[in-house]
């Protein structure tokens, strides 16, 4: 028997890194997982390595059509939605100087609205069985700042802000809605959205357990949010950081900039995976 067994849960971000952890995981424990991204091989290569408990779609977080046709095409397979991990990011790292308009706007439609979007689309099927668990992945950089990360920090504070909105809009309806906060993680966001600057060490250093987390630390908090053993959580911020946000070490992260991330002129971005 799986924590997860027999529970629909849809995983935006899915191809690669956190995502990816998060639908093996869920597979594991039960769950079919309705694994999505706009990074398609990837997604569906693991998603056929899942068999029946698992099937890839294509989709934009930023698209309202995208969502429509993806949540009515799971409920048509599966007959329900159980759960929705709001795992999809982009990060682009820029000084606030430098950051540009447009890059700002994409990190906010696909980390800000591109939730937005899921959490609504999802509210009638679990409306329908007074049940269901959403789970937005949000950062440490919902918590507090960190230079370089204006886009990427904004957006991580609405999905903060949101998720307890949505918590006590959709209480009384069985749905729970709480939120993740990561520190660094080993993916490739992390990698690329780094630039010159080595973010893996420079996070490490700054937490107080010595190291990055991996994607599957994350991906059992997500399983657990999922789940009915987090039945009365709700509107809820879980930190999964090393201690990095208890204050020991933040200032090596607000206090020395990174010479690779200072110097940039123009922002670079990655495609929709999680960062920390």
């Amino acid at each position: 028997m799986g924590r997860l067994d027999e529970k629909v849960v849809i995983v935006t971000g899915a191809s690669r890194g956190q995502g990816a952890a998060e639908a093996r995981l869920f597979a594991a424990e039960g769950a079919r997982v309705a694994l999505t991204d706009i990074v398609d091989a990837p997604g569906e290569e693991l998603a056929a390595t899942l068999g029946e408990q698992g099937h890839y779609w294509h989709l934009d977080v930023t698209s309202e059509e995208n969502w429509t046709d993806v949540t009515n095409a799971v409920a048509h397979r599966w007959g329900r939605v159980d759960g929705l991990v709001n795992n999809a990011g982009l990060a682009i790292t820029a000084p606030l100087a430098a950051m540009t308009l447009e890059d700002y706007r994409r990190v906010v439609d696909v980390n800000q609205v591109g939730v937005f979007l899921g959490m609504r689309s999802v509210v009638p099927l679990m409306a329908a069985r007074a049940h269901g668990s959403i789970v937005n992945i949000s950062s440490i950089e919902g918590m507090i700042g960190i230079p370089f990360t204006i886009a990427y920090c904004a957006s991580k504070f609405a999905v903060r802000g949101m998720t307890k909105v949505a918590a006590i809009e959709l209480g009384i309806l069985g749905i729970r809605v709480n939120s993740i906060h990561p520190g660094g993680v080993d993916t490739d966001m992390l990698r690329l959205a780094g630039g010159q600057a080595d973010l893996g060490e420079w996070f490490a250093g700054a937490t107080p357990l010595g190291r990055i987390s991996t994607p599957d630390e994350v991906a059992a908090m997500a399983a657990f949010l999922v789940s009915d053993e987090s039945s009365y959580c709700t509107g809820s911020e879980f930190v999964v950081d090393g201690g990095l946000t208890a204050g020991i070490g933040v200032q090596a992260l607000t206090g020395r900039p990174q010479e690779g991330l200072q110097k940039r002129k123009a922002p670079t971005g990655a495609s929709q995976a999680k960062a920390p």
